[in-house]
Protein backbone atom coordinates (compact mmCIF):
# COMPACT_ATOMS: atom_id res chain seq x y z
CA UNK A 1 0.00 0.00 0.00
CA UNK A 2 1.38 3.16 -0.85
CA UNK A 3 1.60 6.40 0.97
CA UNK A 4 -1.01 8.44 -0.88
CA UNK A 5 -3.55 5.37 -0.24
CA UNK A 6 -2.75 4.90 3.32
CA UNK A 7 -3.33 8.44 3.56
CA UNK A 8 -6.56 8.22 1.56
CA UNK A 9 -7.84 5.38 3.60
CA UNK A 10 -7.28 7.13 7.02
CA UNK A 11 -8.80 10.52 5.58
CA UNK A 12 -11.82 8.64 4.66
CA UNK A 13 -12.31 6.83 7.51
CA UNK A 14 -11.57 9.91 9.45
CA UNK A 15 -14.57 11.65 7.14
CA UNK A 16 -16.70 8.85 8.05
CA UNK A 17 -16.16 9.61 11.53
CA UNK A 18 -17.78 12.94 11.08
CA UNK A 19 -21.00 11.85 10.92
CA UNK A 20 -22.65 12.64 14.27
CA UNK A 21 -24.45 8.45 14.44
CA UNK A 22 -21.37 6.99 14.18
CA UNK A 23 -18.18 6.57 16.04
CA UNK A 24 -14.55 5.01 15.80
CA UNK A 25 -12.72 3.45 18.68
CA UNK A 26 -8.93 3.94 19.32
CA UNK A 27 -6.72 2.59 22.10
CA UNK A 28 -4.19 4.90 23.57
CA UNK A 29 -0.79 5.62 23.45
CA UNK A 30 1.28 3.61 27.00
CA UNK A 31 -1.70 1.00 27.29
CA UNK A 32 -2.62 -2.94 26.58
CA UNK A 33 -1.41 -2.02 22.31
CA UNK A 34 2.22 -1.49 24.00
CA UNK A 35 3.92 -4.72 22.10
CA UNK A 36 3.85 -5.85 18.65
CA UNK A 37 1.91 -8.89 19.40
CA UNK A 38 -0.82 -7.11 21.62
CA UNK A 39 -1.17 -4.77 18.13
CA UNK A 40 -1.97 -7.92 16.01
CA UNK A 41 -4.29 -8.92 19.21
CA UNK A 42 -6.31 -5.41 18.74
CA UNK A 43 -5.96 -6.02 15.09
CA UNK A 44 -7.17 -9.51 14.12
CA UNK A 45 -9.41 -10.29 17.76
CA UNK A 46 -10.90 -7.15 18.66
CA UNK A 47 -12.90 -5.82 15.58
CA UNK A 48 -14.62 -3.01 17.38
CA UNK A 49 -11.27 -0.94 17.64
CA UNK A 50 -10.59 0.63 14.60
CA UNK A 51 -7.36 2.93 15.45
CA UNK A 52 -4.64 0.97 16.88
CA UNK A 53 -1.96 3.76 18.62
CA UNK A 54 1.40 2.00 19.76
CA UNK A 55 3.28 3.36 23.42
CA UNK A 56 5.70 6.20 22.96
CA UNK A 57 8.92 5.52 21.04
CA UNK A 58 12.04 7.78 21.47
CA UNK A 59 15.28 7.99 19.21
CA UNK A 60 16.98 5.55 22.14
CA UNK A 61 15.98 2.79 24.37
CA UNK A 62 14.34 4.27 27.47
CA UNK A 63 13.85 1.80 30.93
CA UNK A 64 11.67 3.77 32.51
CA UNK A 65 10.69 4.66 36.29
CA UNK A 66 11.40 1.71 38.54
CA UNK A 67 8.73 0.34 39.70
CA UNK A 68 5.85 0.97 41.01
CA UNK A 69 4.67 2.72 38.16
CA UNK A 70 0.73 2.40 38.21
CA UNK A 71 -1.29 2.17 40.94
CA UNK A 72 -4.97 2.73 41.51
CA UNK A 73 -6.57 4.33 44.17
CA UNK A 74 -10.11 4.11 43.53
CA UNK A 75 -11.62 2.15 41.55
CA UNK A 76 -11.06 2.76 37.92
CA UNK A 77 -9.12 5.99 38.75
CA UNK A 78 -5.48 5.45 38.26
CA UNK A 79 -1.56 7.38 38.73
CA UNK A 80 1.06 6.30 36.70
CA UNK A 81 4.21 6.75 36.23
CA UNK A 82 5.72 4.99 33.57
CA UNK A 83 8.60 7.11 32.45
CA UNK A 84 8.37 6.44 28.41
CA UNK A 85 9.32 2.98 29.23
CA UNK A 86 10.20 1.78 25.15
CA UNK A 87 12.75 -0.20 22.91
CA UNK A 88 13.94 3.27 20.89
CA UNK A 89 13.31 3.90 17.63
CA UNK A 90 15.51 1.33 15.56
CA UNK A 91 14.00 -1.57 17.47
CA UNK A 92 10.37 0.01 17.25
CA UNK A 93 10.57 0.61 13.32
CA UNK A 94 11.33 -2.70 12.68
CA UNK A 95 8.56 -4.34 14.88
CA UNK A 96 6.56 -1.43 12.80
CA UNK A 97 7.81 -2.71 9.65
CA UNK A 98 6.77 -6.85 10.55
CA UNK A 99 3.60 -5.49 11.51
CA UNK A 100 3.17 -4.04 7.77
CA UNK A 101 4.89 -6.99 6.01
CA UNK A 102 2.35 -9.32 7.74
CA UNK A 103 -0.68 -7.71 6.99
CA UNK A 104 -2.02 -5.14 9.42
CA UNK A 105 -5.42 -4.02 8.44
CA UNK A 106 -6.63 -1.06 11.25
CA UNK A 107 -5.06 2.11 11.25
CA UNK A 108 -2.34 2.16 12.74
CA UNK A 109 -1.09 5.34 15.02
CA UNK A 110 2.57 5.82 16.04
CA UNK A 111 3.46 7.61 19.59
CA UNK A 112 6.45 9.77 19.06
CA UNK A 113 8.56 11.56 22.40
CA UNK A 114 11.39 14.02 22.00
CA UNK A 115 12.72 17.06 23.43
CA UNK A 116 13.98 18.54 20.34
CA UNK A 117 13.00 19.57 16.62
CA UNK A 118 15.41 17.27 15.52
CA UNK A 119 14.73 14.37 16.85
CA UNK A 120 10.92 15.02 16.52
CA UNK A 121 11.66 15.29 12.81
CA UNK A 122 13.63 11.44 12.96
CA UNK A 123 11.58 10.30 14.21
CA UNK A 124 8.46 10.77 12.15
CA UNK A 125 10.38 10.67 8.95
CA UNK A 126 11.22 6.99 10.39
CA UNK A 127 7.89 6.11 11.31
CA UNK A 128 6.02 7.43 8.01
CA UNK A 129 6.14 4.20 5.86
CA UNK A 130 4.39 2.31 8.63
CA UNK A 131 2.16 4.92 10.35
CA UNK A 132 -1.25 6.26 9.40
CA UNK A 133 -0.96 8.97 11.88
CA UNK A 134 2.27 9.84 14.01
CA UNK A 135 1.14 11.15 17.09
CA UNK A 136 3.38 13.89 18.50
CA UNK A 137 3.79 13.39 22.42
CA UNK A 138 3.66 17.07 23.58
CA UNK A 139 1.75 16.04 26.81
CA UNK A 140 3.32 13.24 29.49
CA UNK A 141 3.06 15.45 32.55
CA UNK A 142 5.81 13.10 34.39
CA UNK A 143 8.90 12.85 31.40
CA UNK A 144 12.13 14.89 32.31
CA UNK A 145 12.32 18.26 31.70
CA UNK A 146 12.04 19.18 28.06
CA UNK A 147 9.48 16.54 27.00
CA UNK A 148 5.83 16.15 26.78
CA UNK A 149 3.74 18.60 29.12
CA UNK A 150 6.65 21.10 28.78
CA UNK A 151 6.13 21.53 25.43
CA UNK A 152 2.21 20.89 25.22
CA UNK A 153 1.70 24.07 27.68
CA UNK A 154 2.80 26.76 25.53
CA UNK A 155 1.09 27.93 22.29
CA UNK A 156 4.00 29.42 20.92
CA UNK A 157 6.21 25.91 21.90
CA UNK A 158 3.98 24.14 20.15
CA UNK A 159 3.36 25.53 17.18
CA UNK A 160 6.98 25.66 16.96
CA UNK A 161 7.95 22.37 17.14
CA UNK A 162 4.59 21.55 14.86
CA UNK A 163 5.92 23.80 12.33
CA UNK A 164 9.27 22.22 12.11
CA UNK A 165 7.51 19.00 11.71
CA UNK A 166 5.04 20.15 8.92
CA UNK A 167 8.74 22.45 7.26
CA UNK A 168 10.03 18.87 7.09
CA UNK A 169 7.73 16.56 6.10
CA UNK A 170 5.66 18.89 3.86
CA UNK A 171 2.20 18.36 2.87
CA UNK A 172 2.62 15.57 0.41
CA UNK A 173 3.99 13.42 4.24
CA UNK A 174 2.22 9.57 3.82
CA UNK A 175 1.07 9.54 7.70
CA UNK A 176 -1.31 12.49 9.02
CA UNK A 177 0.31 13.79 12.11
CA UNK A 178 -1.50 14.67 15.35
CA UNK A 179 0.37 16.48 18.28
CA UNK A 180 -1.37 15.04 21.92
CA UNK A 181 -1.95 17.79 24.11
CA UNK A 182 -2.26 17.74 27.87
CA UNK A 183 -4.97 19.32 29.78
CA UNK A 184 -2.42 20.99 32.26
CA UNK A 185 -3.07 24.34 31.09
CA UNK A 186 -5.16 27.02 31.31
CA UNK A 187 -6.58 27.15 27.74
CA UNK A 188 -6.05 23.79 26.05
CA UNK A 189 -7.88 25.58 23.40
CA UNK A 190 -5.46 28.01 22.54
CA UNK A 191 -2.43 25.51 22.26
CA UNK A 192 -4.88 23.15 20.06
CA UNK A 193 -5.38 26.56 17.61
CA UNK A 194 -2.01 26.98 17.67
CA UNK A 195 -0.72 23.68 16.66
CA UNK A 196 -3.22 23.78 13.70
CA UNK A 197 -2.41 26.86 12.11
CA UNK A 198 1.10 25.44 12.04
CA UNK A 199 0.15 22.83 10.57
CA UNK A 200 -1.53 19.84 12.40
CA UNK A 201 -3.36 17.18 10.48
CA UNK A 202 -6.20 16.70 13.99
CA UNK A 203 -5.52 16.80 17.53
CA UNK A 204 -5.27 13.98 20.49
CA UNK A 205 -6.67 14.89 23.86
CA UNK A 206 -6.12 14.23 26.50
CA UNK A 207 -2.93 12.86 28.15
CA UNK A 208 -2.95 12.44 31.59
CA UNK A 209 -3.66 14.99 33.66
CA UNK A 210 -1.48 15.91 36.44
CA UNK A 211 0.70 14.90 38.17
CA UNK A 212 -0.05 13.96 41.38
CA UNK A 213 1.20 12.30 44.77
CA UNK A 214 -0.15 8.41 45.96
CA UNK A 215 0.08 7.61 49.36
CA UNK A 216 -0.28 4.13 50.55
CA UNK A 217 -3.03 4.35 53.27
CA UNK A 218 -1.31 2.10 56.10
CA UNK A 219 2.32 3.24 55.46
CA UNK A 220 1.49 6.90 54.44
CA UNK A 221 4.43 6.20 52.26
CA UNK A 222 4.31 7.87 48.46
CA UNK A 223 3.90 4.67 46.10
CA UNK A 224 5.62 5.94 42.80
CA UNK A 225 8.83 5.77 41.79
CA UNK A 226 10.49 8.26 39.70
CA UNK A 227 12.83 11.29 39.83
CA UNK A 228 10.10 14.12 40.14
CA UNK A 229 9.49 12.78 44.22
CA UNK A 230 6.81 9.82 43.16
CA UNK A 231 4.58 12.07 41.13
CA UNK A 232 2.24 10.33 38.57
CA UNK A 233 0.03 11.16 36.21
CA UNK A 234 -3.77 10.92 36.70
CA UNK A 235 -6.43 8.79 34.45
CA UNK A 236 -9.46 6.60 34.58
CA UNK A 237 -12.51 7.91 35.95
CA UNK A 238 -10.90 11.07 37.67
CA UNK A 239 -10.15 12.91 34.82
CA UNK A 240 -13.59 11.93 32.50
CA UNK A 241 -15.17 15.55 32.88
CA UNK A 242 -12.07 16.96 32.19
CA UNK A 243 -11.26 15.24 29.13
CA UNK A 244 -15.19 16.20 28.13
CA UNK A 245 -14.17 19.70 28.72
CA UNK A 246 -10.97 19.67 26.95
CA UNK A 247 -12.30 18.25 23.77
CA UNK A 248 -15.52 20.99 23.80
CA UNK A 249 -12.91 23.38 24.22
CA UNK A 250 -10.69 21.88 21.44
CA UNK A 251 -13.17 21.64 19.11
CA UNK A 252 -14.51 25.25 19.78
CA UNK A 253 -11.08 26.49 19.18
CA UNK A 254 -10.60 24.06 15.93
CA UNK A 255 -13.35 24.71 14.02
CA UNK A 256 -15.68 21.69 12.73
CA UNK A 257 -13.48 19.95 10.17
CA UNK A 258 -9.95 18.85 11.85
CA UNK A 259 -10.25 15.49 13.51
CA UNK A 260 -9.51 15.08 16.97
CA UNK A 261 -8.92 12.03 18.75
CA UNK A 262 -10.59 11.98 22.43
CA UNK A 263 -9.59 9.96 25.43
CA UNK A 264 -9.50 10.39 29.10
CA UNK A 265 -11.90 8.15 31.68
CA UNK A 266 -13.85 6.50 28.94
CA UNK A 267 -14.96 3.11 29.88
CA UNK A 268 -18.59 2.88 29.50
CA UNK A 269 -21.00 3.47 26.39
CA UNK A 270 -22.11 7.00 28.00
CA UNK A 271 -18.72 7.82 27.91
CA UNK A 272 -18.14 7.47 24.82
CA UNK A 273 -21.12 9.05 23.42
CA UNK A 274 -20.57 11.56 25.54
CA UNK A 275 -16.90 12.50 24.57
CA UNK A 276 -18.90 11.66 20.93
CA UNK A 277 -20.69 14.83 21.52
CA UNK A 278 -17.88 16.93 22.91
CA UNK A 279 -16.23 16.64 19.55
CA UNK A 280 -14.88 13.75 19.34
CA UNK A 281 -14.44 12.17 15.78
CA UNK A 282 -12.32 9.17 17.66
CA UNK A 283 -12.77 7.83 21.06
CA UNK A 284 -9.92 6.25 23.11
CA UNK A 285 -10.15 4.30 25.30
CA UNK A 286 -6.77 3.33 28.23
CA UNK A 287 -7.07 2.76 31.93
CA UNK A 288 -10.24 0.97 31.22
CA UNK A 289 -8.73 -1.88 30.11
CA UNK A 290 -6.94 -2.52 33.42
CA UNK A 291 -10.43 -2.97 34.80
CA UNK A 292 -11.31 -5.85 32.21
CA UNK A 293 -10.06 -9.62 31.85
CA UNK A 294 -7.82 -9.53 28.60
CA UNK A 295 -10.25 -12.69 27.23
CA UNK A 296 -13.41 -10.15 27.61
CA UNK A 297 -11.54 -7.65 25.70
CA UNK A 298 -13.47 -7.80 22.76
CA UNK A 299 -16.82 -8.35 24.00
CA UNK A 300 -15.98 -5.49 26.28
CA UNK A 301 -15.32 -2.93 23.28
CA UNK A 302 -18.03 -3.87 21.00
CA UNK A 303 -20.20 -3.48 23.85
CA UNK A 304 -19.33 -0.32 24.19
CA UNK A 305 -19.28 0.66 20.63
CA UNK A 306 -22.82 -0.91 20.43
CA UNK A 307 -23.81 1.12 23.29
CA UNK A 308 -22.48 4.17 22.18
CA UNK A 309 -24.36 3.86 19.16
CA UNK A 310 -27.91 3.21 20.71
CA UNK A 311 -27.46 6.75 22.52
CA UNK A 312 -26.29 8.66 19.50
CA UNK A 313 -28.99 7.22 17.91
CA UNK A 314 -31.44 8.21 20.74
CA UNK A 315 -32.75 4.19 21.25
CA UNK A 316 -32.36 4.64 24.95
CA UNK A 317 -34.65 1.93 26.32
CA UNK A 318 -31.97 -0.41 24.50
CA UNK A 319 -29.02 0.48 26.36
CA UNK A 320 -28.62 -1.78 29.22
CA UNK A 321 -24.69 -0.43 30.21
CA UNK A 322 -23.69 -4.14 29.41
CA UNK A 323 -19.75 -3.53 29.48
CA UNK A 324 -20.06 -2.68 33.25
CA UNK A 325 -20.63 -6.56 33.57
CA UNK A 326 -16.61 -6.67 31.94
CA UNK A 327 -15.17 -4.13 34.36
CA UNK A 328 -14.13 -5.17 38.10
CA UNK A 329 -16.00 -3.26 40.92
CA UNK A 330 -13.16 -3.15 43.53
CA UNK A 331 -9.63 -1.93 42.83
CA UNK A 332 -7.33 -4.42 41.84
CA UNK A 333 -3.68 -3.00 43.36
CA UNK A 334 -3.90 -2.55 46.62
CA UNK A 335 -1.55 -3.11 49.05
CA UNK A 336 -1.91 -5.32 52.20
CA UNK A 337 0.85 -5.45 54.93
CA UNK A 338 2.28 -8.09 56.48
CA UNK A 339 4.91 -8.45 59.22
CA UNK A 340 7.80 -10.88 58.76
CA UNK A 341 7.08 -13.51 61.30
CA UNK A 342 10.37 -15.69 60.60
CA UNK A 343 13.28 -16.01 58.06
CA UNK A 344 15.49 -18.42 57.78
CA UNK A 345 18.71 -17.61 55.29
CA UNK A 346 18.86 -21.13 53.11
CA UNK A 347 22.38 -19.86 51.39
CA UNK A 348 24.01 -16.82 51.48
CA UNK A 349 22.07 -15.60 48.58
CA UNK A 350 18.59 -17.52 49.05
CA UNK A 351 15.99 -16.58 52.03
CA UNK A 352 12.96 -17.85 52.84
CA UNK A 353 10.31 -15.20 54.39
CA UNK A 354 7.63 -16.36 56.65
CA UNK A 355 4.63 -13.61 56.73
CA UNK A 356 2.13 -13.22 59.54
CA UNK A 357 -0.84 -13.84 57.11
CA UNK A 358 -2.32 -15.98 54.05
CA UNK A 359 -3.18 -15.44 50.63
CA UNK A 360 -4.77 -18.32 48.53
CA UNK A 361 -3.06 -18.53 45.37
CA UNK A 362 -3.13 -21.61 42.80
CA UNK A 363 -0.13 -22.59 40.60
CA UNK A 364 0.30 -19.82 37.96
CA UNK A 365 -0.76 -16.98 40.14
CA UNK A 366 1.67 -14.54 41.89
CA UNK A 367 2.16 -11.21 43.88
CA UNK A 368 3.61 -7.92 44.50
CA UNK A 369 6.04 -7.59 47.10
CA UNK A 370 6.56 -3.67 47.63
CA UNK A 371 9.10 -1.86 49.76
CA UNK A 372 7.91 1.96 50.30
CA UNK A 373 11.22 3.97 48.80
CA UNK A 374 12.96 0.56 47.32
CA UNK A 375 9.88 -0.57 44.37
CA UNK A 376 8.46 -3.74 44.34
CA UNK A 377 8.82 -7.03 42.39
CA UNK A 378 6.62 -10.08 40.95
CA UNK A 379 7.06 -13.19 43.60
CA UNK A 380 5.84 -16.53 43.28
CA UNK A 381 3.85 -17.61 46.36
CA UNK A 382 5.53 -20.81 47.84
CA UNK A 383 2.87 -21.31 50.60
CA UNK A 384 -0.36 -19.88 51.15
CA UNK A 385 -0.48 -20.26 54.93
CA UNK A 386 1.65 -19.01 56.36
CA UNK A 387 2.45 -16.49 53.15
CA UNK A 388 5.81 -17.83 52.13
CA UNK A 389 8.12 -16.07 49.81
CA UNK A 390 11.86 -17.32 48.72
CA UNK A 391 14.12 -14.72 47.65
CA UNK A 392 17.59 -14.51 45.74
CA UNK A 393 19.61 -12.01 45.54
CA UNK A 394 19.40 -10.82 41.68
CA UNK A 395 19.41 -6.38 41.77
CA UNK A 396 18.69 -3.56 43.91
CA UNK A 397 15.04 -4.95 45.06
CA UNK A 398 16.21 -8.35 45.99
CA UNK A 399 19.32 -6.88 47.64
CA UNK A 400 17.18 -4.43 50.11
CA UNK A 401 14.30 -7.28 50.93
CA UNK A 402 16.89 -9.63 51.80
CA UNK A 403 18.01 -6.87 54.55
CA UNK A 404 14.58 -7.19 56.42
CA UNK A 405 14.24 -9.59 59.26
CA UNK A 406 11.70 -10.26 61.32
CA UNK A 407 9.64 -7.63 62.88
CA UNK A 408 9.58 -5.64 59.60
CA UNK A 409 6.45 -5.25 57.01
CA UNK A 410 6.22 -5.90 53.47
CA UNK A 411 3.55 -5.32 51.61
CA UNK A 412 2.24 -7.27 49.31
CA UNK A 413 -0.60 -6.88 46.32
CA UNK A 414 -2.14 -9.61 44.56
CA UNK A 415 -2.86 -12.62 43.70
CA UNK A 416 -2.67 -12.10 39.66
CA UNK A 417 -2.60 -14.27 36.79
CA UNK A 418 -4.75 -17.66 36.62
CA UNK A 419 -4.67 -21.03 37.60
CA UNK A 420 -2.79 -23.74 34.80
CA UNK A 421 -4.95 -25.49 33.00
CA UNK A 422 -4.27 -29.33 33.86
CA UNK A 423 -3.28 -31.07 30.60
CA UNK A 424 -5.35 -35.02 30.69
CA UNK A 425 -2.65 -36.65 31.05
CA UNK A 426 -2.37 -40.43 33.80
CA UNK A 427 0.48 -38.58 35.89
CA UNK A 428 2.85 -35.44 35.70
CA UNK A 429 5.93 -34.61 36.07
CA UNK A 430 7.62 -31.58 37.93
CA UNK A 431 10.90 -29.85 37.44
CA UNK A 432 12.10 -27.15 38.76
CA UNK A 433 15.40 -25.07 38.47
CA UNK A 434 16.77 -22.69 41.18
CA UNK A 435 14.12 -20.39 43.27
CA UNK A 436 11.50 -21.67 40.35
CA UNK A 437 10.61 -24.47 43.06
CA UNK A 438 8.56 -22.31 44.76
CA UNK A 439 5.95 -22.54 42.06
CA UNK A 440 5.54 -26.60 42.73
CA UNK A 441 3.78 -26.71 46.06
CA UNK A 442 0.63 -25.21 45.01
CA UNK A 443 0.61 -27.02 41.52
CA UNK A 444 1.57 -30.48 43.43
CA UNK A 445 -1.11 -29.84 45.49
CA UNK A 446 -3.32 -29.22 43.09
CA UNK A 447 -2.53 -32.16 41.24
CA UNK A 448 -2.85 -34.12 44.23
CA UNK A 449 -6.56 -33.43 44.65
CA UNK A 450 -7.46 -34.59 40.97
CA UNK A 451 -5.65 -37.87 42.02
CA UNK A 452 -2.77 -37.56 39.54
CA UNK A 453 0.44 -39.15 40.80
CA UNK A 454 3.84 -37.45 40.68
CA UNK A 455 7.33 -37.23 40.20
CA UNK A 456 9.54 -34.53 41.09
CA UNK A 457 12.85 -33.18 39.88
CA UNK A 458 14.76 -30.20 41.40
CA UNK A 459 18.12 -28.81 40.50
CA UNK A 460 19.83 -26.85 43.39
CA UNK A 461 21.91 -24.08 42.37
CA UNK A 462 24.67 -24.77 45.28
CA UNK A 463 26.11 -27.32 46.63
CA UNK A 464 26.38 -25.41 50.09
CA UNK A 465 22.43 -25.94 50.86
CA UNK A 466 22.31 -27.92 53.66
CA UNK A 467 18.59 -29.60 52.11
CA UNK A 468 17.09 -28.89 49.22
CA UNK A 469 14.47 -25.75 49.27
CA UNK A 470 11.30 -27.56 50.24
CA UNK A 471 11.95 -31.07 50.33
CA UNK A 472 9.85 -31.94 53.45
CA UNK A 473 7.24 -30.44 51.89
CA UNK A 474 7.35 -31.75 48.30
CA UNK A 475 8.34 -35.22 49.02
CA UNK A 476 4.42 -36.18 50.15
CA UNK A 477 3.52 -35.60 47.27
CA UNK A 478 5.47 -38.11 45.30
CA UNK A 479 8.75 -39.33 44.57
CA UNK A 480 11.55 -35.98 44.86
CA UNK A 481 14.68 -35.94 43.32
CA UNK A 482 17.26 -33.32 44.13
CA UNK A 483 20.59 -33.10 42.15
CA UNK A 484 23.01 -29.95 42.62
CA UNK A 485 24.05 -28.17 39.74
CA UNK A 486 28.11 -28.18 40.50
CA UNK A 487 28.51 -26.36 38.06
CA UNK A 488 26.80 -27.50 34.77
CA UNK A 489 23.40 -25.55 34.67
CA UNK A 490 20.50 -27.89 33.96
CA UNK A 491 22.10 -30.89 35.41
CA UNK A 492 18.95 -32.37 36.90
CA UNK A 493 17.51 -32.96 33.45
CA UNK A 494 20.37 -35.59 32.79
CA UNK A 495 18.93 -37.25 35.57
CA UNK A 496 15.23 -36.64 34.83
CA UNK A 497 15.87 -38.19 30.97
CA UNK A 498 17.31 -41.02 32.20
CA UNK A 499 14.63 -42.17 34.51
CA UNK A 500 11.35 -40.63 32.43
CA UNK A 501 11.97 -42.62 29.53
CA UNK A 502 8.56 -42.82 28.51
CA UNK A 503 6.66 -39.03 28.84
CA UNK A 504 3.99 -39.97 26.35
CA UNK A 505 1.43 -40.64 29.26
CA UNK A 506 2.62 -37.88 31.31
CA UNK A 507 1.91 -33.78 31.67
CA UNK A 508 5.20 -32.30 32.13
CA UNK A 509 5.56 -28.84 34.22
CA UNK A 510 9.04 -27.17 33.57
CA UNK A 511 9.45 -23.75 35.79
CA UNK A 512 12.81 -22.23 36.16
CA UNK A 513 15.28 -19.79 33.87
CA UNK A 514 13.71 -20.15 30.07
CA UNK A 515 16.86 -21.85 28.89
CA UNK A 516 16.33 -24.51 31.26
CA UNK A 517 13.04 -24.83 30.54
CA UNK A 518 13.21 -24.84 26.70
CA UNK A 519 15.82 -27.63 27.50
CA UNK A 520 13.63 -29.47 29.40
CA UNK A 521 11.15 -29.37 26.76
CA UNK A 522 13.31 -30.47 24.06
CA UNK A 523 14.36 -33.65 26.26
CA UNK A 524 10.75 -34.36 27.12
CA UNK A 525 9.87 -34.58 23.35
CA UNK A 526 12.64 -36.82 23.11
CA UNK A 527 11.10 -38.96 25.35
CA UNK A 528 7.58 -38.99 23.79
CA UNK A 529 5.85 -35.80 25.83
CA UNK A 530 3.58 -34.15 23.73
CA UNK A 531 4.02 -30.26 23.02
CA UNK A 532 0.51 -29.38 23.82
CA UNK A 533 1.18 -31.64 27.27
CA UNK A 534 4.13 -29.82 28.03
CA UNK A 535 3.94 -26.75 30.54
CA UNK A 536 6.49 -24.00 30.78
CA UNK A 537 5.78 -21.05 33.75
CA UNK A 538 7.13 -18.24 31.42
CA UNK A 539 7.59 -15.24 34.31
CA UNK A 540 7.84 -12.19 32.08
CA UNK A 541 8.90 -8.85 33.38
CA UNK A 542 5.26 -7.69 34.86
CA UNK A 543 4.85 -4.24 35.74
CA UNK A 544 1.19 -3.69 36.71
CA UNK A 545 -0.29 -7.25 37.45
CA UNK A 546 -3.63 -6.11 36.00
CA UNK A 547 -3.49 -5.94 31.54
CA UNK A 548 -2.53 -1.95 31.39
CA UNK A 549 1.15 -2.17 30.36
CA UNK A 550 1.49 -5.48 28.26
CA UNK A 551 5.31 -6.44 29.68
CA UNK A 552 4.32 -10.05 30.68
CA UNK A 553 2.79 -10.66 26.78
CA UNK A 554 3.75 -14.25 25.62
CA UNK A 555 2.91 -13.73 22.58
CA UNK A 556 -0.75 -11.69 22.75
CA UNK A 557 -1.48 -13.38 26.10
CA UNK A 558 -1.00 -11.56 28.99
CA UNK A 559 0.43 -13.82 31.45
CA UNK A 560 -0.88 -11.69 34.39
CA UNK A 561 -4.37 -12.34 33.42
CA UNK A 562 -3.97 -16.04 32.13
CA UNK A 563 -1.14 -17.23 34.79
CA UNK A 564 2.53 -17.98 33.71
CA UNK A 565 1.89 -21.37 32.35
CA UNK A 566 1.82 -21.49 29.12
CA UNK A 567 2.11 -24.72 26.57
CA UNK A 568 4.95 -25.21 24.35
CA UNK A 569 2.56 -25.59 21.36
CA UNK A 570 1.19 -22.40 22.21
CA UNK A 571 4.86 -20.62 22.26
CA UNK A 572 5.42 -22.41 19.06
CA UNK A 573 2.21 -20.98 17.50
CA UNK A 574 2.29 -17.54 18.67
CA UNK A 575 5.36 -16.74 20.32
CA UNK A 576 8.68 -18.44 18.70
CA UNK A 577 10.50 -15.96 19.29
CA UNK A 578 10.40 -16.49 23.19
CA UNK A 579 11.89 -20.29 22.09
CA UNK A 580 15.27 -19.35 20.30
Amino acid sequence: MTAQVRKNRTLKMLQKARNPDEILLATVSGIASTKPALINFFDKRVPAIDLITTKSFQIFPNTGNREPVITEPETGSFGNSVGLKNPGMEQAVSDMKKLRDTGIHKLLAVSVSASTHEDFITLVKAFEPYADIIELNFSCPHAAAGYGASIGCDPGIAAEYMKAVRDAVGNAFGALIFPKLTPNTADIGVIAAAAAAAGADGISAINTAGPEIYREPHSGEIILNNPIGGKGGQSGNWVRERALECIRTIRKAVGPELPIIGMGGVSTGHDAAAMKRAGANVVGIGSAFGRVHQKDWPAYIESIKSGALQILADIKSEYKDKENRYLSAEPSMKYQPYSIIKRTDHTEEISIFYLDGSMKCGPGEYAFIWIPGVGEKPFSIAEQNPLTFIVKRRGYFTHELLSRSAGDVLYVRGVYGAEVEIPEKRRAVLAAGGTGIAVLPSLADTLKKRGIGMSIYYGTSSEVEQQPLLKDKLSRFGSFTAVPDAGTPGKILDVLAAQETDLSDAACFFVGPEPFMYKAAALAFGNGADKSAVMLSMERPSLCGIGMCGECACGDRLTCRYGTFVSYEFLEKNAPELLI
